[in-house]
């Protein structure tokens, strides 16, 4: 299965570096049309995983628009831990006693922004593989700290359509996924309003299931940029900022306690500097 299965993992990693290329330039245009002195740039370093992979973290602090934006790529292989491969048995992975190779590869972005009226944003898609099962997920969720609902509706427009386009009870299902996922337990309250949230996405067809994450990955500028570009110049007071940084609060706390993600990147020994790109640069608790 691992021969078999290479030009997939090729295809797969290839795509999510060119859509990381894709969206920093459009967010460094983003930066450049605001009009400042100083446009915010990306940091590019390269990752690395003791065990086995790598890739690339690019930040952006203190940009016009951006206080601190990350966008993520991976490719990561090895052998799973005991407690990575207890929480893929509990997901029904098989075999994985017996042979726990892995291998993963994929693209997470977080972003958090200077104007408390333009919405922080999260969004990642992945494939990973082992030699037992392979399947894909991902998803991306808006998270405002002032909401509006015509954003929001425009966020999730963007999102069903992409989902539409493959089969019509997508959206219904990745949705409320994503109400499920993105819900903080310890608060009673979503982190944001929500988006989408798939995993596990295996239907048999490789083929299919990877042209639905690519759809996925080209929905997020079309969600995202058009919210963006509507509230930049929004009137901001201290008690806006007030209202943001306790959102982020309750940002970190979901990214750190509950996120698959963190913990999985934690746990198999990947740069502990990109696992946590998520985290806001400034918050506040009470």
């Amino acid at each position: 299965m691992t021969e078999d299965f290479d030009p997939q993992k090729t295809r797969a990693a290839a795509w999510f570096r060119s859509l990381r290329d894709e969206i920093v330039a459009a967010f460094e245009g983003l930066e450049t049309g605001f009009g400042g002195a100083n446009p915010g740039r990306f940091e590019v370093t390269p990752t690395t995983r003791e065990s086995g992979g790598g890739g690339l973290m690019s930040v952006m602090r203190g940009g016009q628009v951006f206080e601190k934006v990350g966008v993520n790529i991976s490719t990561v292989f090895g052998t799973l831990g005991d407690r990575a491969q207890k929480a893929m048995a509990a997901r029904g992975v098989p075999g994985m006693a017996d042979d726990p190779r892995f291998w993963a590869s994929g693209i997470s972005l977080v972003a958090h922004m200077q104007n408390p009226h333009t919405p922080a944003v999260h969004m990642n898609t992945r494939m990973f593989w082992t030699p037992h099962a392979w399947w894909f997920g991902g998803g991306a969720d808006l998270n405002p700290c002032i909401e509006y609902a015509e954003d929001t509706a425009h966020f999730h427009a963007a999102l069903q359509a992409a989902c539409d386009a493959h089969d019509p009870d997508y959206y219904g299902k990745f949705k409320a996924w994503a109400d499920e996922y993105f819900f903080v337990p310890h608060r009673g309250r979503a982190r944001g309003v929500g988006g989408i949230f798939y995993d596990d996405l295996n239907t048999g067809d490789w083929d299919a299931d990877f042209v639905f994450t690519q759809d996925v990955g080209r929905a997020f500028l079309k969600a995202f940029l058009p919210v963006t570009e509507r509230r930049l110049g929004t009137p901001a007071t201290e008690d806006d900022r007030e209202v943001q940084l306790r959102h982020r609060g309750l940002y970190a706390e979901y990214n750190l306690v509950y996120d698959r993600g963190t913990k999985f990147g934690l746990e198999t020994g990947h740069n502990a500097e990109a696992v946590l790109m998520s985290l806001p640069p400034v918050a506040k608790w009470y």
